[in-house]
């Protein structure tokens, strides 16, 4: 029992690690994503189990935080999916990240403009602000390492926060 789950943990890390961004996401696919998996007793502790998550592709304009219009619609499905009751009660944090072009200082600051573009996008939509939390994260966590400056890299997260 312990070794399936310790299989089945690292199955996920082995998954996590190579997730890509979530181009044209539906409601759906968003929901299943960010809804936090039933926990159940187990022997294993200090088990840490990630926070659901998903990346998303959303367009900005070159060195801005104002969001492209082509990405609207992808917003709009996770203010849907938010808003959804099987979301609707929880908490979430929106993380901004950039690819490795440019001064840490420089990504740092654009990311956060850019997870606080996405939120207010979402809070005018009708999402509580209070359920919300920004956070940039310039390139300290790239979806791509092996391709520092790569578009993949350029990408919202949202996490459930428990």
């Amino acid at each position: 029992m312990i070794r399936l789950s310790l299989a089945v943990c690292l199955a996920l890390s082995f998954v996590s690690a190579f997730a890509q961004t979530q181009p044209n996401a539906s409601v759906e696919e968003i929901i299943n994503a960010l809804k936090p998996a039933v926990k159940t007793r187990s022997l294993g502790r200090n088990l840490q189990v990630e926070s659901p998550k998903i990346d998303l592709s959303i367009g900005f304009d070159f060195d801005s935080a104002k969001v492209k219009d082509d990405s609207k619609p992808q917003l709009d499905r996770l203010v849907e999916a938010l808003k959804n009751e099987r979301l609707a009660s929880l908490r979430f944090q929106v993380e901004g990240h950039t690819d490795a072009q440019g001064s840490a200082a420089y990504n740092d600051s654009l990311s956060t403009r850019r997870a606080e573009a996405v939120v207010t996008y979402m809070t005018q939509a009708g999402v509580e602000r209070d359920r919300l939390q920004s956070i940039g994260k310039g390139f300290t966590e790239l979806l791509d390492p092996n391709d520092p400056r790569a578009a993949k890299n350029r990408r919202v997260r949202v996490l459930t926060l428990e």
